[in-house]
């Protein structure tokens, strides 16, 4: 283990990978808009799969369109580790959320690769399909289905904003890759660590390099549909009106200060609002919102979930409510001893760490429940992800892949060639 110790990965080819795949989905201001099961996508596969096949590594998918990338075993009985993440963005997106973790697995099992470094399990990259579900919601489709969360077929059924069916968009991105193998939705594994930029300040604030993420905080959202009745802006007197956003300023602000306003450690946003008949001189006939509600405890999340759902009630008359939970995700802790992997693996690097909870979610959480789980954090300057300015430093980029690669070779039993 002593000469595993100083392995490296090269730290100029992801940085260049990096901002090659940047340019797919490409915006004017360098931002990323390269969304779930776009052409765009496609692209980004045909070159990841390429820089994977030039390293030796067997590139395969599965029915929910999530993408591995395999480093074969010595021993066919092991389980495999596996790491990754996403390559889909925001709209507005930035070159780090997502496309990262998927590059520094990649580096990492390229760098063992070249070396003739064989691990005795097999190491397997992966990209999940649609973590963001900016196109399909909701997100982490690919995680949830390969983690038996959610059906297949559920996930298949859902649109985007234009109609088009995830079934269709899932069917074609298939029909670009005729020759990849399909593996079997869902399989065993004896790990999984995912490298992150970690959207947040806390690293930067800190001096830190490296984060030792010790979870995720919870999660839930819902969609809100406020219901009245339309009427003419100059016509209809005020108390006979069942204006539906005048009932959604009542609800928001009930909302705000009673869920939002709940502790410091809750994170309450509405990020969807959706007016009909959205005319100027018509009173709106109907309100739709969609809330993201955070926090890092999960019996705080739940009070704060049935609470939205009784101040909705309560709140909106004279016009109906329905509230329709669309996530349920509470928050889970990452196992311990990769966590004490990934510390030991900086301090020897010589990187500043810190231990942190992760403020967003990511497709490890739907890991955590079938195999050991970790994550690995490095700054983004100024804590800024989901925009076209996120960025993060190459040294910082290098360092967690380093960190990385020596967590994954430890623990797929990496032996020389």
């Amino acid at each position: 283990m002593a000469a595993l110790a100083n392995l490296r990965v090269d730290g100029a080819r992801l940085w260049d990978r990096l901002m090659q795949l940047a340019r797919i989905g490409g915006t004017p201001a360098g931002g990323v808009n390269r969304q779930a099961l776009s052409a765009e996508e496609i692209e980004a596969w045909r070159v990841v799969i390429g820089w994977a096949e030039a390293a030796g590594l067997q590139p395969s998918t599965d029915d929910a369109g999530n993408l591995f990338l395999t480093l074969p075993g010595t021993d066919p009985s092991a389980l495999p580790v596996m790491s990754g993440s996403h390559l889909d963005s925001q709209p507005t997106g930035g070159p780090f959320d997502g496309v990262y973790g998927v590059l520094a697995a990649l580096e990492a099992l390229t760098t063992l690769a070249e070396r003739g470094l064989r691990p005795r399990a097999p190491l397997v990259a992966v990209a999940w399909m649609n973590e963001e579900g900016s196109r399909f919601a909701p997100g982490m489709m690919g995680s949830e289905a390969f983690a038996g969360v959610r059906p297949l077929a559920e996930i298949r059924e859902a649109t985007d904003a234009e109609g088009m069916r995830v079934a269709d968009a899932l069917d074609a991105l298939h029909a670009a890759f005729p020759a990849l193998r399909r593996r079997r939705l869902g399989f065993a594994a004896q790990a999984y660590v995912e490298a992150h930029i970690e959207q947040g300040p806390l690293l930067e604030a800190e001096g830190r390099v490296i984060g030792v993420v010790s979870g995720i905080q919870g999660k839930k959202t819902y969609q809100v549909v406020l219901q009245g009745d339309k009427g003419h802006a100059g016509t209809l007197a005020m108390a006979d009106r069942r204006d539906a956003l005048a009932a959604f300023t009542r609800v928001a602000a009930e909302l705000y200060r009673q869920v939002g306003g709940h502790d410091a450690a809750v994170k309450f946003t509405i990020g969807q609002l959706k007016l009909e008949p959205n005319a100027p001189s018509v009173v709106p006939e109907r309100v739709l919102l969609r809330i993201d509600l955070r926090h890092p405890d999960n019996a705080t999340l739940d009070l704060l979930g049935r609470r939205l759902e009784a101040l909705c009630e309560a709140h909106a008359a004279p016009c109906t409510v329905q509230v329709q939970p669309l996530v349920d995700a509470p928050g889970n802790g990452f196992d311990a001893g990769l966590r004490a992997q990934i510390d030991a693996a900086a301090q020897r690097l010589g990187h500043p760490r810190m231990a942190l909870l992760s403020a967003a979610g990511h497709d490890a959480r739907h890991l955590a429940p079938l195999c050991p789980s970790a994550m690995v954090f490095i700054p983004c300057r100024g804590g800024v992800s989901h925009a076209e300015h996120e960025w993060a430093e190459p040294a910082h980029v290098a360092a967690g892949a380093d960190v990385l690669l020596q967590v994954l070779a430890a623990r797929a039993g990496v032996e020389a060639a």
